[in-house]
């Protein structure tokens, strides 16, 4: 299951994640995302993971349809808040692989510092 949250940034697109991702969960963020991008021109992410049972392959094929037609140069930062040890290392790659993004990893407890990670643009 995927919520929307307000983490009180305006160009930040903020979700929990709690289960598996399917393909509307993934058209809701990427809304959102091109709807700010929009306004904002630059935007943030914040990702909260709960429980995370994989992701669709239809969630999948959305992603990447996304990224084919907006790219990715207008993200700035993302914070992941999440407990377990195997998303921190998915992040520390991801923050390699994606050099022109600030990606940050930060356990349930920091999350107040994961959201003033965000505001620091």
């Amino acid at each position: 299951m995927l919520t929307m949250l307000n983490v009180d940034i305006d160009n930040a697109v903020a979700f929990s994640i709690d289960g598996k991702v399917n393909e509307d969960d993934m058209k809701r963020i990427l809304y959102d995302a091109q709807a700010k991008t929009e306004v904002h021109g630059k935007i943030v992410i914040f990702e909260q993971i709960d429980n995370f049972d994989g992701i669709e392959f239809s969630a999948l094929l959305e992603e990447v349809r996304y990224v084919f037609h907006a790219g990715i140069s207008h993200i700035t930062k993302v914070a992941v808040v999440a407990d377990k040890k195997w998303i921190e290392k998915i992040v520390k790659v991801e923050d390699k692989l994606f050099s022109n993004i600030d990606i940050q990893f930060f356990q349930p407890e920091e999350k107040d510092q994961a959201i003033e990670f965000l505001k620091q643009q």
